[in-house]
């Protein structure tokens, strides 16, 4: 993808929420994936500040679209799709120690206000009671909406430094952390209706079995 060009977000019913002419690349072992990983990474935009040679510009999402096929309690095939988002979130940035300005100012400008709209719909989520979450506010948390308050679970590692010098910063992420923890999403499998029902008729003759042969055995 062209860094160049301005990412266009769009929707639709069958696919959900996707980033218009974005190159998706069928792989089918680790290496593979390794090595479309590395391309993808090659068009982030990096750039120096004073605190960082390489300071990441933009954060990045690597997804990963896992399909299986298994046999069902029908004696039929059926394929399982699910979906991972794999996040590098751009630090939020002081201007004060980083010393950008102009075209890097602009950049960190943008880094922390969609990181802040990302904490407020962290928030929003966490409190239980907001009737509206604020997806659209930005790229960001459009494009992982499904990821924080859908069906799915969400984890979130937080890279903080030992020095003195980063103590605010430090304490900052770690709140911002400790945020999405809170998270409770109830993640269930997306399957037909009836091989939903199915499952669960087998499941119950399986318990209704072990049942019986518990109560065989006792019984002897």
């Amino acid at each position: 993808m062209n860094t160049k060009l301005k990412i266009q977000v769009k929707e639709r019913p069958d696919v959900g929420v996707y980033i218009k002419d974005l190159s998706g690349y069928v792989v089918n072992n680790a290496d593979d994936m390794d090595r479309i990983m590395t391309l993808g990474h090659k068009n982030r935009s990096v750039g120096a500040t004073n605190m960082n040679e390489h300071s990441s510009r933009s954060h990045a999402i690597f997804t990963i679209t896992i399909e299986c096929s298994e046999k069902g309690v029908d004696g039929h095939q059926h394929v399982r799709m699910g979906k991972l988002h794999l996040v590098d979130l751009a630090g939020s940035e002081r201007q004060g120690k980083t010393g950008a300005t102009g075209q890097r100012l602009k950049e960190a400008t943008k880094i922390n206000l969609s990181l802040s709209t990302l904490g407020n719909v962290i928030s929003a989520l966490v409190d239980g009671k907001s009737t509206h979450v604020p997806y659209r506010n930005s790229k960001l948390t459009r494009l992982l909406q499904d990821s924080l308050g859908g069906n799915s679970k969400t984890m979130m590692c937080a890279n903080i430094g030992p020095a003195d010098y980063n103590y605010d910063e430090t304490i900052s992420t770690l709140r911002y952390a400790n945020r999405a923890k809170n998270i409770k999403n109830k993640a269930r499998i997306n399957e037909d209706p009836k091989d939903a029902l199915l499952r669960q008729f087998q499941k119950e003759i399986e318990e209704l079995k072990k049942k019986l042969e518990e109560g065989l055995l006792f019984r002897m």
